[in-house]
């Protein structure tokens, strides 16, 4: 393998379609704060954007490295099993761990050129930390959390509580009430992405010793627990205008409408009972996809609202 060739298969082990996912979270949160009335100043959303997508990316690098013996039992696709690149090219393994640490550190270093930059408080800096150890320890020793059952814990912590909550930071400099509408929904959001990333790995993951909950309990669980989540989130979009007394300026009854899109790919799943690898993988695609649709067009959404009324801020 020539080295142009070794370069670009380093680089696509940083599965960048799992960047789209992290955008709109993290756009999500911006946009709903300036919704609210803070100020949108580019350059410190893009700088704080630019600590985010290092530690993304780093989760990639990380888990293929580490995971590397569990993958080595399965087939990847587009959305699970790693790349595959370090099961097929293991002379690429010390540089995977090296572009991982090397991102963190950029993610690091970042966040504290933003802090000193915006002179933010000391949660800005705890999120930053937080968010790279989260991605590190998911697979790394000694805390491996996917390997101890707590895989899913830490992607619904960072779905619906960091990532959106890190771009809401980024624009108003605080986390106040303000922000909490949206965690539960979003968090039930991380299950269901936990568990559908899991499903096409369930035997691999059993020979691997992963304790994910599919590896433990099976794919119609997988699927009956991602319908649940989904129809939870919908339910909460739709139902909250009726049990909650502050006004807030959305309609959230809209977002329903548009988590119906998820909930009938989780729906469709359930239904088919597509307990075999190749047709499970097909369902549970069809589920991430339909998050990643989701996601845009709330952020679309959101968009739409703000355009005409966003205060410009300065840096």
């Amino acid at each position: 393998m020539g080295r142009s060739e070794a370069v670009i298969k380093l680089l696509l082990v940083a599965r960048p379609q799992f960047s789209i996912f992290g955008l709109a979270l993290f756009v999500f949160g911006v946009t709903w704060a300036v919704k609210l009335r803070a100020p949108f100043v580019f350059s410190r959303v893009l700088l704080g954007y630019l600590v985010l997508l290092p530690a993304q990316l780093s989760v990639s690098y990380s888990n293929d490295y580490f995971d590397v013996k569990v993958d080595q039992y399965g087939q990847p696709t587009f959305f699970s099993g790693g790349s595959g690149i370090l099961v097929t090219h293991p002379d690429l393994r010390k540089s995977a761990l090296w572009m991982a640490i090397a991102l963190m550190g950029c993610s690091l270093t970042l966040g504290l050129v933003f802090q000193v930059l915006y002179s933010f408080s000391l949660w800005f800096s705890g999120f930053v930390v937080l968010f790279n150890l989260l991605g590190w320890f998911y697979t790394a020793p000694p805390v491996r959390l996917v390997y101890r059952g707590l895989g899913e814990v830490a992607l619904i912590f960072l779905i619906g509580l960091l990532i959106p909550g890190f771009g809401y930071l980024v624009t108003t400099g605080e986390l106040n009430q303000a922000a909490w509408p949206f965690v539960v929904p979003l968090m039930l959001y991380g299950l269901a992405f936990s568990l559908a990333v899991e499903i096409p790995d369930m035997e691999a993951d059993r020979l691997g010793h992963k304790r994910t909950w599919v590896a433990r309990r099976g794919r119609g669980f997988g699927f009956g627990l991602i319908a649940a989540a989904l129809l939870c989130a919908s339910l909460f979009f739709l139902g909250f205008p009726w049990f909650n007394s502050r006004g807030y300026p959305l309609d959230f009854r809209l977002l329903g409408l548009l988590s119906l899109l998820p909930l009938g790919a989780a729906g469709l799943g359930l239904l088919k009972q597509a307990l075999a690898r190749q047709a499970a993988t097909r369902m549970a695609n069809g589920i991430m996809v339909t998050l990643a649709i989701f996601c845009l067009l709330a952020d679309g959404y959101l968009i739409y609202l703000t355009f005409n009324s966003m205060p410009f801020g300065s840096p």
